[in-house]
């Protein structure tokens, strides 16, 4: 435990595919975490406190995290329910501050902040990117809207789980730039996958193919940082799966025609990913779009299938991606 550590304590609601790897984070650093968490059982696999409650998460701590799947989830945590005003609305304290690691609609942010705030409680919007083995490494990259010096007083909290920590700017700001990274997300994972299982069947050798692509204007994360694992059968498990990823390209959608930008690009990867779901891969990592398009195209795989012992059914090796916030 560091010395900067000693004694802070914050609470998390959300521990599953991403808030149980930041929380393992956190409490390695020292940090006392309470949990909750709808499943029982959860917040002891993350080496959390469990919480019996939902208000509990307040009860002695600076900061509540929240990584919840969207809006109406988050509504629900911190808004709660009417009457019975049972959300962290009801609970938190003057001077607290509730973190939304979510991927969230920035009205719903902005609807919610102005409530908190009524009651003194500050509210930071902070997108999350970099993926299940960033959370487990530290090194998210956080995208932050609300007030500058509220984030400055609980930079401790994110020291454990990120690398890099930018200010977007007002409340929604950063949940707004984490809708469009999400986007170029989806878009490039689904096309460089189309386009993988086409220099497949076309003969080509697909390390090549991705040595030019990485070399050339095509290039993408996709392409440098999942595709050279994919095409070894490794599909980097426990990420992002097609299910969210849908969500998270529809509520792109719904952000920028409130914007009344033209959305143009959104049918490929709804397309891609819905297809993945309607094949049994919803509940798996997004990178199964990958075989997915593979089955469409006749049952191509991008690796040896011999080597690895699969079909080209959908639900295989007894895989069921954890669902995740984070791409």
């Amino acid at each position: 435990m560091t010395e900067s550590m000693a004694g802070r304590a914050i609470g998390f609601v959300g521990l599953g595919n991403m808030g149980g790897r930041m929380t393992r984070r956190l409490v390695a650093a020292g940090i006392r975490v309470t949990g909750y968490d709808v499943r029982q059982g959860q917040a002891e696999s993350a080496g959390a406190s469990p919480a019996e409650w939902l208000g509990e998460v307040c009860d002695e701590t600076e900061a509540v995290l929240l990584s919840l799947p969207d809006s109406r989830a988050v509504e629900s945590v911190v808004l709660g329910a009417r009457p019975e005003a049972d959300g962290l609305l009801s609970f938190a304290r003057p001077g607290q501050v509730i973190i939304d690691l979510s991927t969230s609609a920035p009205s719903s942010t902005q609807r919610i902040a102005a409530a908190l705030g009524e009651r003194g409680v500050h509210y930071l919007d902070a997108g999350i990117s970099g993926g299940a083995a960033a959370a487990a490494k530290g090194t998210l990259t956080i995208m932050v809207g609300g007030q500058a010096a509220v984030l400055e007083s609980v930079r401790w909290v994110f020291g454990p789980i990120a690398a890099k920590i930018v200010l977007m700017g007002g409340s929604g700001a950063g949940h707004s730039t984490k809708l469009l990274n999400n986007f170029l997300n989806a878009v490039t994972l689904a096309a460089t996958a189309e386009v993988m299982v086409a220099a497949r069947k076309a003969g080509l050798d697909l390390a090549t193919v991705l040595d030019v692509i990485n070399s050339s204007s095509g290039v993408s994360y996709a392409s440098t940082n999942r595709f050279p694992h994919i095409i070894n059968g490794d599909y980097l498990e426990g990420g992002l799966t097609s299910n969210l990823m849908t969500k998270d390209v529809l509520a792109y959608v719904d952000y920028v025609r409130e914007l009344g930008v033209p959305c143009l690009n959104a049918a490929g990867p709804l397309a891609s990913f819905g297809a993945a779901a309607n094949l049994g891969y919803g509940e798996l990592i997004s990178n199964r779009v990958a075989d997915a398009i593979g089955d469409l195209a006749g049952g191509i795989r991008l690796h040896d299938q011999a080597c690895r012992g699969e079909g080209t059914g959908g639900m295989r090796d007894g895989d069921a991606g954890a669902g995740g916030n984070a791409s």
